[in-house]
């Protein structure tokens, strides 16, 4: 493997490099067929045995239950956020959506266009610094589902279990999907972009149960019907392909891991060293509070502005790339996704506690 830099991106962001290595290959050249994989139809059986093992794999790894449809669809996770309440709702119909992101309050804006959306909890107040206990809030009893962002990618914030509410959650995991075991039977749907823990940015993969299909109201149009692509096996138009290909391999990378529960080992190990490194200075700060950190963005702040653009320069020359925050809560953020290697984790607390000594 040549040398490359630790990419700390929060999306798109660091994949497996034998995963690169191997997409890199078949662009050009697909199984020595002749042909490069962007080339191919869709509506080869090449391409269609190469979504239907991505399926295939996905399924294994989260024990996707068969009452279950799979989705590869475009126009990334944003689209979802109109999507579910156009399929979802209609008129006098309602929706409780938890706002513990700029993402949950994008998703927020679009659902009000489609039903009556409640918004029984809400962390703005505090920059989006921690998510909620179940005691917090309340749903009401007409809501068809209650909708949560299970990884705030721009707060480090994540969910550290699922809601346990007698209600359908719907999810948008699109920063932490198959970092962690889940039961996928306590939601209605969840839905993920790709460009974060799964593949390349083009696609968003949605897990819909078979009921919900047919809650579509009459005057959806014909391609934001989930129904649409689950009856096409999501062949309705052309589908991304070279991105699903990409997901594919991660899935097989994952798979020859050890699947979920041991990514979720690793996971948490590689953010125990950051953490650790934040707790035991006063000179770095942590935004999330503690019960609420997110093992996938670690969000941190340095004494002062002026520092933190410093260290995230010193940091980048030293190959330790895309550390600066977000410009809504701005300091530092360190996205470790299921591919990041441990060994960027450790070379960055190691520099970590070298530029405390030099600034502190």
């Amino acid at each position: 493997m040549p040398e490359r830099i630790y990419n700390f991106s929060p999306g798109p962001a660091t994949l497996p490099y034998e995963v690169l290595v191997q997409a890199a290959k078949d662009i050009v050249n697909y199984q020595d067929r002749g042909i490069g994989l962007i080339e191919m139809s869709h509506r080869s059986k090449d391409f269609i045995a190469i979504t239907d093992e991505a399926e295939e794999l996905l399924r294994e790894l989260l024990n996707i239950p068969a009452n279950y449809k799979v989705l590869f669809l475009q126009g990334g996770a944003s689209t979802q956020f109109a999507m579910i309440p156009m399929n979802l709702l209609g008129p006098g119909k309602s929706a409780a959506y938890l706002n513990t992101g700029v993402w949950a309050k994008k998703a927020i804006k679009e659902a009000k266009l489609f039903g009556r959306i409640d918004v029984p909890y809400s962390s703005e107040a505090t920059i989006y610094n921690r998510v909620p206990t179940p005691a917090e809030y309340e749903v009401e009893a007409e809501a068809e589902y209650l909708y949560l962002v299970s990884n705030n990618t721009i707060y480090g914030t994540q969910f550290p279990s699922f809601p346990d509410k007698d209600k359908m959650l719907v999810c948008d995991m699109s920063s932490d999907i198959l970092s962690r075991p889940l039961d996928v039977s306590r939601f209605g749907l969840i839905f993920a972009g790709a460009q974060k823990n799964m593949g390349p940015a083009g696609a968003c993969v949605v897990i819909i149960r078979n009921d919900l299909l047919d809650r579509t109201p009459e005057n959806v149009p014909t391609m934001f019907r989930y129904k649409t692509h689950a009856d096409n096996g999501s062949m309705f138009n052309t589908p991304p392909c070279f991105a699903i290909h990409v997901i594919g391999l991660v899935l097989k990378w994952l798979k020859k891991l050890g699947g979920l529960n041991a990514i979720e080992k690793l996971n948490r190990e590689k953010a125990a060293l950051l953490y650790q490194a934040i707790d035991a200075s006063d000179f770095y700060r942590g935004h999330a509070e503690v019960a609420s950190r997110s093992c996938m963005n670690i969000t941190f702040n340095l004494p002062t502005p002026e520092l933190e653009s410093q260290f995230i320069k010193e940091a980048t020359k030293l190959g330790l790339d895309g550390l600066k925050g977000h410009r809504s809560v701005g300091g530092c953020r360190a996205s470790i996704y299921n591919a990041f290697p441990r060994e960027g984790v450790v070379k960055l607390t190691e520099f970590m506690r070298e530029f405390e000594r030099r600034q502190g």
